[in-house]
């Protein structure tokens, strides 16, 4: 930011006439400003015998200078400071990712020693064998069994889930999993570096190492074509001098051509159509990250969703009232059952409590209210007990139950002293538009999504069904969903994945763009994610990528100018006299010419397009 301020204050102050000292202190500050990394860079890359364009930007703004175009080095100088400072705050990104995967467990616990007494010790100095207390509301310190207690547990962190999950003895359970009303003893079973948390700051580790080295691609260009530039321009500077002609007129010569041939049209062809197509995402709702991320969301060819938060909302909602006993209307049965879990803070009492507000029920007044961990609630109601109870707690023998449970619905029963008057069905509700999201989708890659989920299989078919995905494929933790990522990436694919949980983070760094659902997303998938959709509109997916795509005809378009202008003159240079003004003027022409054209992308109509495209 100094190199562009300092930058644009000795254009503003040439511009207005100001005195050429002035001016050319200010570009010669630029200069220090921003070439001083760039130049450090290119030498360390000399001394590892490799040149760059870092150190050929150095060399041709010091060249301009030399022959009094020092507005042409101060403009290279600013353009690659730029570039610099976005790709380390990407680098920065990655790094930041990882460090947050660390708080998913708890530093302590609380283990239990031979003689049956509680210790609190350092989670990673717990052992396979080892018991561990876990008391309600805190975050389990290590992979296990549970040998006593019964909780109903939030796993969404690990397998996305959007339910608590019952669990009692004999049930496995992971570290960083977040425990419910009831008190557990666990027995370790996996080494506290082997866990399914160290997994994954392993995976988000590994991959962001390697996801940093990727360029854009006038930077994988720029070894041959540095080289190409430092041999011609010595070739001729040496060459005429070898056969006579004079010093000043040949070191001219060489440095207008060093000028026309820097690649200063070629960046700005690159980053205004990227940055541009950032702006324009950003006013709509969509944050991209960097340019690079961009660019990677227009070479996606395949798509893979995650389900729970991102397909559909995240949030259990009533789908179903069947009433079991004659006696009991569906009102009937959902008044009492609100009246049992009014005081739960259990997702499915607060949905069972909201879907009888909406009805206009008013909750049955009951007393002695009790939760049951893992099992459900049980209260008082005109003297007989009311409990609202899973169905898997239950021996409940009834088509609806089997029906419902069939299709992946989380079923309740409702039973008055002991017997089943009703069963209730609730599901994760998918978001209106999943549909012709997966529609667009499949129509912008040429082939349909790819379900990825660490829920039920069960419940992830039902809902693939509904909105059109053939592929599913459930029951996986977040090394599993990594792998499946792979596995496509290993076929030819260049995967964008979609999600929000921290179960998603690998799988995000893995592939080769991600976007995270940005209103209910985790804090560490929403650092880790190349796009955020800020709004949580699952629709502005396939507009972003379409943008991208625009974005990248346009990169492809300057690119062929920038280097249509810069043939012409460095012929015009070698094999005839090119006039410096007129080498100058040509260089700022397709510079400014590139330029304009990819700022087309920071009108609102470039995202309308996007969108119609979808």
């Amino acid at each position: 930011m100094a190199a562009l301020g300092l930058f644009l204050a000795g254009l503003a102050t040439q511009l207005a006439g100001g005195p050429a000292w002035l001016f050319w202190a200010m570009y010669l500050a630029c200069y220090l400003t921003g070439g001083w990394l760039p130049a450090r860079e290119g030498v360390q890359a000399l001394r590892d015998r490799t040149l760059d364009v870092d150190l050929l930007m150095v060399v041709a703004a010091i060249g301009a200078a030399s022959i009094g175009q020092i507005f042409d080095g101060a403009l290279l100088i600013v353009i690659f400071a730029i570039s610099g400072a976005l790709e380390d705050a990407a680098t920065k990104r990655t790094q930041d990712s990882v460090k947050g995967l660390v708080d998913l467990a708890p530093d302590r616990a609380v283990r239990i020693d031979s003689d049956g007494f509680e210790e609190a010790v350092n989670a990673e100095d717990l052992g396979v064998g080892d018991i561990v207390s876990v008391r309600p509301g805190e975050r389990l310190p290590a992979d296990g069994v549970v040998v006593l207690g019964a909780s109903d547990v939030d796993q969404s962190s690990v397998t996305g889930e959007p339910l608590p999950v019952s669990k009692s003895v004999d049930d496995e359970v992971f570290a960083g999993t977040l425990n419910g009303s009831g008190a557990l003893r666990i027995l370790v079973t996996k080494d506290p570096s082997d866990t399914v948390v160290a997994r994954i700051v392993a995976l988000v580790a590994e991959a962001s190492a390697t996801k940093a080295k990727t360029q854009l691609f006038i930077e994988k260009i720029e070894q041959r074509y540095s080289i190409g530039v430092v041999v011609a321009t010595l070739a001729l500077f040496t060459i005429p001098l070898l056969l006579g002609a004079d010093l000043a007129s040949t070191l001219l010569r060489a440095m207008t051509f060093m000028i026309v041939a820097s690649p200063c049209a070629v960046v700005l062809a690159t980053m205004p159509p990227l940055l541009s197509a950032i702006a324009t995402a950003g006013r709509n709702g969509v944050l991209v990250k960097s340019a690079i991320a961009m660019e990677h969301l227009a070479d996606v060819t395949r798509v893979a969703i995650d389900k729970t938060g991102t397909l559909t909302t995240g949030a259990p909602q009533l789908t179903n009232v069947t009433t079991l006993d004659s006696h009991y209307a569906e009102d009937d049965v959902l008044r009492i059952a609100a009246g049992a879990e009014q005081f739960s803070e259990h997702p499915l009492g607060r949905a069972i409590v909201e879907a009888a507000r909406i009805r206009g029920l008013v909750p049955a007044g009951t007393t002695d209210f009790r939760a049951l961990p893992g099992r459900g609630v049980r209260a008082r109601l005109s003297g007989q007990t009311v409990e609202v109870l899973s169905a898997q707690s239950l021996s409940v023998t009834s088509p609806v139950v089997d029906h419902l449970e069939s299709r992946g619905t989380t079923v309740v029963v409702v039973t008055v002293d002991g017997t089943a008057i009703g069963v209730l069905g609730l599901d994760d509700t998918v978001r209106p538009d999943a549909d012709k999201v997966v529609r667009d989708i499949a129509g912008l890659t040429s082939k349909p999504p790819v379900l990825l989920t660490g829920d039920s299989r069960r419940a992830a078919e039902h809902l693939a069904v509904g909105v059109g995905i053939m592929d599913v494929r459930a029951d996986l933790l977040p090394d599993d969903k990594v792998a499946a990522v792979r596995g496509l990436q290993a076929d030819g694919e260049r995967v964008l994945f979609v999600g929000d949980g921290i179960n998603d983070a690998p799988a995000m760094v893995a592939a080769h763009g991600s976007i995270a659902m940005g209103r209910n997303g985790a804090d560490l998938t929403l650092e880790t994610a190349d796009v955020v959709t800020v709004r949580d509109e699952l629709a502005t997916v396939p507009a972003v990528v379409a943008l991208a795509r625009r974005a990248r005809r346009i990169v492809i378009a300057n690119l062929a100018i920038a280097a249509t202008f810069i043939a012409v003159l460095v012929l015009w240079d070698v094999f005839g006299h090119l006039p410096l003004p007129l080498g100058v003027a040509g260089h700022e022409g397709s510079t400014i010419i590139v330029a304009l054209n990819g700022l087309r992308l920071l009108s609102n109509r470039a995202w309308r397009k996007a969108s119609a495209l979808t």
